[in-house]
This record gives C-alpha cells, structure tokens and sequence, in this order.
C-alpha cells in the first residue's frame, strides 16, 4: 500500500513540473504606458564610438629607396654598354691593324738651294730658297689627299722665308717630289732675332736650317675617307754657307721626319 502511494506522488509531482508554465520577465517603459520590449538598448561604448571613425594606419611604401635602385641600375647599364662598345672599337681597331698594316708617310728634305740672305741695317730681312721634298707613301692600301701645304724655314726659331706647296692627292706606294720655291721681302726681324741672326751669318760654321710643313690631310680606304685631319712635319739637321755675293749655296740632302 505504501508503494503504491508513493507512486501516485511521483505521478502527481511530474505532472505539475511538466505543465508549468514559463513566464519571461516583462520590463515597464519609463513613461508608464506599460509597453514592453524584448531587447533594451545600452549606451555605445568609448571604443564603438571613436573606433567607427578612426581610420586604420597603413605604412607608405619607401618611394626613396626605389628610386635609388632605379638609378644605380641605369647607371651599371650605361657603365655595361660603355665598356662593350670600347672593347668592339678595340677589337676593330686590332683587326684594322693585323689587316692592313697602316704607316705614316715619310718625308724628306732631298735639296735645298739658298740664293741669297741679307739683313739691312733696319733689321729687315730679304731672302730666297729653292727647296725639294720627297714624300713617300708606303702603304699599298690607303691613299693620302693633302690640302694646300705651308712651309716655313727657320734658323734657331727664326724665320728666315715662309712659301706655299699647292694639294695634292699621294696614292698608294707612291713616291712624290715637291718642289717649293720660297722668298722674304722686307720681312721685320725684332732686335734680338736681328743680332742673333747676323752673328750667325758672319760665323765660319754654317748656318743651322730647320723646315716645318703645316697641313690637312684625309686618308681613304676603298669607299672609306677619314675626316681631314692636322699635321705637322718637322725636318730639321739641315746646315749651309751663306752665299757670298750672287753665288748660290746648295746643300744636297738633309735628315727627314715623319
């Protein structure tokens, strides 16, 4: 009888726990109307507030140092391209040389006659040479064109007649005599060069001559022509009487430069 009471009780007690109602809290509005609301509203916080328009830090990328790699990679690429084109003309060069052998024209003083050389007492100079050069082109593939030549005699850096040798074109292995004849009319010598001079002429030794020939000259190669280039040829060693009366005073060869 007991058990069976107790049953009961169990039976009664789930029951009511099973049918028990859940009832959710209602909250009341301040101004009284009784109107209830399922999610109240909170004031937002410091970080909602001030975080929403913050905007988020973004490092800027180093503009300075890619422009320096910029610029020290033009700059190994220029030094790279330099390098390649001196090594091409080198190696042209060399192979230009092993080709064809290139040398400079030789000349050569082969005569010289001197008339006359006089000096009057108000150191003005009056003089007269016959000269003869031989040019010699040794090269078997190039050929020289010469512009007009000026020619100049010195004695110890003095001038002592200037002339004029006309262009001409000097082909290969070819040997070309130049013929000059050159004068000084009442040229004006500074006092120094006059006293010089004179002591010279009136020595027993000969007077020392120096020629200097001064030009242009272009070299062609085939259909290839260089631009005209200066030159200066100095052929010095040269001694001679000077003449007394109208005889004139020869000397028959003379030392050569290039």
């Amino acid at each position: 009888m007991s058990s069976c009471i107790r049953s009961l009780f169990e039976k009664k007690v789930k029951t009511k726990i099973e049918y028990t109602p859940t009832v959710k809290p209602t909250t009341t509005a301040a101004n009284g109307n009784g109107v209830s609301t399922a999610n109240p509203s909170f004031p937002a916080t410091k970080d909602q507030l001030y975080g929403a328009s913050r905007r988020t830090y973004r490092p800027q990328p180093h503009h300075r140092r890619t422009r320096r790699r910029c610029c020290c990679t033009f700059f190994f690429y220029l030094l790279l391209i330099i390098l390649i084109l001196l090594l091409i003309i080198g190696i042209a060069d060399t192979a230009f040389y092993l080709i064809y052998r290139p040398h400079r024209p030789s000349f050569t003083v082969t005569s010289l006659k001197l008339s006359y050389l006089n000096l009057t007492s108000s150191s003005t100079l009056n003089s007269k040479f016959n000269v003869n050069i031989t040019a010699k082109n040794p090269n078997k593939d190039i050929t020289f064109v010469y512009q007009p030549t000026s020619i100049q005699i010195l004695s110890n850096e003095i001038d002592v007649g200037d002339g004029t040798i006309p262009s001409f074109k000097h082909g290969k292995k070819n040997t070309t005599l130049l013929k000059a004849s050159i004068l000084s009319k009442g040229a004006p010598l500074e006092s120094d060069a006059a006293t010089e001079l004179k002591k010279n002429m009136k020595s027993k030794n000969e007077l020392p001559l120096k020629v200097k020939l001064d030009t242009k000259v272009k070299a062609k190669l085939g259909k290839l022509k260089t631009p005209n280039v200066r030159i200066r040829v100095s052929c010095d060693g040269i001694r001679v009487h000077v003449p007394v009366g109208k005889k004139p005073v020869a000397v028959a060869e003379a030392l050569h430069r290039t």
